[in-house]
């Protein structure tokens, strides 16, 4: 049960490690490249068991007007201004077996999912070299099993974004935030069904409301052709509305994980923009 969303594991688990700054900078339209990354995180929030793997990383940006894909997510812009932008942002969760994992053995797999909604980004405070914003995105969640499609909830994600240019070119990236969900949601990953109730494994019907926090701090840098970021994260899950789940066997987790990528062809065209 890896509750493995793409920006917080091998492609954008360095969620804020392209950490962008106020000053603008004129850049590629597109880049293309790869590259591999090292990363090391629970099998979900809340398990005590780890997972730990050397992975590819492709890479592609693309810096269009209202289309937009980079090192953190893929989005299309519906609106922007000096003080706040509108997004619709995609992230997701890989699929997961049970069969292995101690306190999910026996009950279903986890279907790969995908989230899609809309995020609110409001810029609180902007300098040559910071920028402070507040971020609203709120996702409804869509899970298949290639045979078929099912809602898995709805989630949000209210946080404080803090971007730095720190020295000689690194970026450091710090973001601390609340998570919320529909009881659906938190039933996907962490309900017990009756018929999969056992001795140490109790039935559980997971109810919606907060679901605890988390905090990233990221730092990266471009020597070019290459770019090498790293991350550490940290979830809370003390006042969850499902800490009194079986499946959850601890209140905090740590995630950790470096990446290095080279880009291998660029556009000759270049934009302006704030990274």
């Amino acid at each position: 049960m890896r509750q493995t969303r793409w920006r917080a594991t091998w492609l954008t688990a360095f969620i804020v490690a392209g950490a962008s700054s106020a000053r603008a900078e004129m850049l590629p339209l597109w880049e293309v490249g790869g590259g591999v990354a090292a990363i090391s995180f629970p099998d979900y929030r809340g398990s005590t068991s780890r997972r730990s793997y050397l992975l590819p990383v492709p890479v592609l940006v693309y810096r269009g007007d209202i289309f937009q894909i980079d090192r953190e997510k893929m989005r299309g812009l519906v609106f922007k201004s000096d003080r706040a932008e509108l997004d619709v942002s995609i992230s997701g969760s890989v699929p997961v077996r049970s069969d292995g994992d101690r306190v999910r053995e026996g009950m279903p797999d986890l279907d790969p999912s995908l989230e899609i909604g809309p995020s609110l980004n409001i810029w609180l405070a902007k300098t040559e070299n910071s920028k402070l914003a507040l971020r609203l995105p709120l996702r409804a969640v869509i899970a298949s099993d290639f045979r078929s499609v099912h809602s898995a909830g709805v989630l949000a994600n209210p946080n404080l974004n803090l971007d730095l240019r720190a020295m000689q070119g690194w970026r450091v990236g710090l973001v601390a935030g609340a998570l919320f969900a529909d009881r659906k949601y938190h039933e996907h990953f962490y309900g017990v069904a009756p018929e999969f109730a056992r001795q140490g494994r109790a039935a559980y019907r997971a109810p919606g409301g907060y679901s605890g926090a988390q905090f990233i701090a990221a730092l990266s840098r471009r020597f070019e052709p290459a770019w090498v970021a790293g991350f550490v994260k940290y979830d809370v899950l003390n006042g969850a509305a499902f800490a009194s789940s079986p499946l959850v066997e601890r209140r905090n987790n740590v995630s950790v994980g470096i990446a290095v990528t080279w880009v291998f062809a660029q556009s000759g065209t270049r934009v302006e923009r704030n990274e």
